[in-house]
């Protein structure tokens, strides 16, 4: 016997945004990326650290002190270096949703609904609140699996209201 007063039970399948991104980025391609932002980084801001510290330690070796002069060149360089990286990574981000390492692979951030993604969304929900929940013991770890899942989101894709798509 049915109830005449139940709701009605039909299947109904989801309508489409037309404006959500289609294309998601494949997961290989973010981690490339996630790579080669490190990768880029490091070559920017800690290889003239390491470069500065061989040779003051070849220096002292040789039993001239250039010590100090050589950690200062070094790190002069290490922050040219940096903000180099962060006027690419501001200017990138802020014309496409692009790091140096996704404007590269040709993909980038934006919003769920496929709207642009703003600087501001970046730095302080992907980055930011990101990194304060990263204290949590194994916190990146689970953050990086949940790209496993069907819409292809980390957790800081699913804080920042972001996906990432490719260009």
């Amino acid at each position: 016997m049915t109830n005449p007063y139940a709701p009605p039970r039909a299947a109904v399948l989801d309508i489409a945004d037309p404006n959500a991104p289609t294309a998601l980025a494949d997961r290989g391609t973010r981690l490339g990326a996630a790579i080669l932002d490190g990768i880029i980084f490091a070559g920017m801001v800690y290889v003239p650290i390491v470069i500065g510290a061989a040779i003051a330690g070849f220096g002292s070796r040789a039993g001239e002190d250039t010590t100090g002069t050589a950690f200062m060149v070094a790190g002069a360089v290490a922050l040219a270096g940096f903000v180099v990286w962060c006027w690419l990574t501001i200017k990138y981000v802020t014309r496409n949703g692009q790091s140096i390492a996704k404007k590269l692979l040709a993909i980038k951030v934006v919003r769920t609904d496929g709207s642009p993604v703003t600087l501001g969304r970046i730095f302080w929900l992907r980055n930011f609140v990101n990194g304060l929940i990263s204290i949590i013991p194994f916190y990146g770890l689970i953050d990086a699996l949940f790209i496993f899942n069907e819409s292809r989101q980390c957790l800081h894709d699913k804080i920042a209201g972001t996906v990432v798509v490719k260009a």
